[in-house]
């Protein structure tokens, strides 16, 4: 019962997410699709990209943090769109960077139009994003204009800094595991940028502010954390990060076990992994003293989270975003 009534609850969060991000969603289509241009197959894949995208973390979050601090994200749906618009950005340019053809079985348009078309629609994405945070943002105060914009160039640097390390991580069994969680915080500056963005702009106390950042610095790091682990589950997924990428973050911290490390390294050494092989190497993977401890560590982020959010105002959001994180260890 307790676990269906987690799932239950986990469902309930991302249909909140969804719906508070539908009205951007319909912006970012809209603004995108209205643009001239000229060349028919970077029109073509602005459609294909947006036949799969669905980003409902970003807009939703920022959200969140509007009515955490007492705002209406109504006020600030240009802002919001902003937002979702540089994350599409760095999905597309993510997708050149790890060489992926494929994301669930769907070609990404890296996978069915190339570099050049890919880098281009990444930018186009870039430069709207960055020219709707400015009009959203043009008659603020200009300290407040100030904080939104550090607050941005920071994140684009952290997240850029963790790709950047991340090249040096692929195909690395011998990998540091916590270099690796340096990366995935790093990483997390993007939801923390979100929040405190979205806080910035709703009127948020400057302790209200630091503490919603911090959440999303935290909530970040989980949620890639959790991706990690779901990676390992999905044959897709595995197989081109064995291929390309940087092995996800469970697998090198069993790789630390003696117990296992023969068994994780004689299955890493083939080309692709049998459903069968799979399923070995989660055995391993899950049954690993050294993931335990990287579980454990999860947990103490929730808490560390959790305890972030004493100063938020809004009592009901409050309690969904602590949910949030509670729900990134389910099932794990």
């Amino acid at each position: 019962m307790g676990a269906k009534k987690n799932q239950k609850q986990s469902q309930l969060i991302i249909e909140d997410l969804i719906k508070r991000s539908k009205d951007c969603q319909m912006f970012v289509r809209k603004s995108m699709l209205s643009q001239k241009i000229e060349y028919q197959e970077l029109s073509q894949a602005l459609q294909h990209y947006f036949s799969y995208w669905n980003d409902f973390t970003h807009p939703g979050i920022f959200s969140l943090a509007c009515e955490a601090v007492g705002g209406d994200p109504a006020n600030h749906l240009e802002a919001q769109v902003a937002i979702a618009m540089l994350g599409a950005s760095f999905d597309i340019h993510d997708d050149i960077i790890d060489g992926s053809q494929t994301k669930h079985n769907y070609p990404t348009v890296f996978g069915k139009y190339g570099e050049n078309v890919a880098l281009l629609l990444g930018n186009a994405f870039m430069i709207y994003g960055f020219t709707l945070m400015g009009k959203a943002t043009n008659k603020l105060a200009s300290e407040k204009i100030d904080r939104i914009f550090a607050t941005l160039r920071v994140s684009l640097f952290d997240v850029g800094n963790a790709h950047a390390s991340e090249l040096g991580l692929r195909r690395r069994l011998d990998a540091s595991p916590d270099e690796y969680i340096k990366i995935i915080e790093n990483k997390a500056a993007s939801i923390e940028a979100d929040m405190n963005i979205a806080a910035i702009l709703s009127g948020g106390t400057a302790e209200e502010c630091k503490a919603l950042a911090r959440y999303g610095r935290i909530m970040g790091t989980l949620a890639t954390l959790r991706e990690e682990f779901i990676d390992i589950f999905e044959a897709e997924e595995l197989n081109q990060r064995i291929k390309t990428e940087a092995y996800p973050i469970p697998v090198l911290y069993a790789f630390q076990d003696k117990d296992s490390s023969t068994d994780v390294k004689r299955l890493l050494s083939k080309k692709e992994l049998t459903n069968k092989e799979i399923e070995e190497l989660l055995d391993i993977v899950m049954e690993s003293k050294s993931v335990a401890n990287l579980r454990n560590h999860m947990l103490n982020l929730i808490g560390q989270a959790q305890r972030t959010l004493s100063s938020i105002r809004n009592q009901e959001t409050k309690k969904l975003l602590a949910n949030m994180v509670k729900a990134t260890l389910e099932d794990l």
